[in-house]
């Protein structure tokens, strides 16, 4: 798992797609930490992202590092909100509290489950790694 956070934190930016009916949906993503030993995500349930999680909480991220090397992760979303969930999250990136509070009912968190990750290089070689 540590190798996955790394590669998230480290290259800023990521993608989650989600579905919503039979449509895809991806939306970029900054926030990511590790909460109990899993990989932890946020989001608000005023967002179509939220609704189409609890209606199907399948999930996959995409991510690419300077060098073209490409992470893919797939699971399911478990959301784990809680005031120390939602602690945590504020101190690791305070800027969410711009849009965030504990308590303030629209903060989400939740954790990817039965997480399957891939890192490929740009000449194929694939690497499974831990999640």
């Amino acid at each position: 798992m540590k190798d996955v956070l790394d590669f998230l934190t480290a290259n800023k930016v990521f993608y989650l797609a989600t579905t919503g009916g039979d449509q895809p949906h991806v939306r970029p993503m900054g926030f990511v930490m590790d909460y109990d030993g899993k990989l932890t995500f946020c989001t608000s349930n005023q967002k179509d992202m939220y609704k189409q999680l609890v209606a199907n909480p399948k999930m996959e991220i995409c991510c690419v590092d300077a060098e073209g090397n490409t992470l893919r992760l797939c699971g399911k979303a478990v959301f784990c909100t809680t005031d120390e969930t939602q602690r945590k999250a504020l101190e690791l990136m305070p800027s969410l509290k711009r849009l965030y509070a504990v308590g303030d009912k629209k903060f989400e968190i939740f954790y990817l489950d039965n997480g399957q990750a891939v890192c490929q290089s740009m000449s194929g070689e694939k690497k499974v790694l831990m999640v």
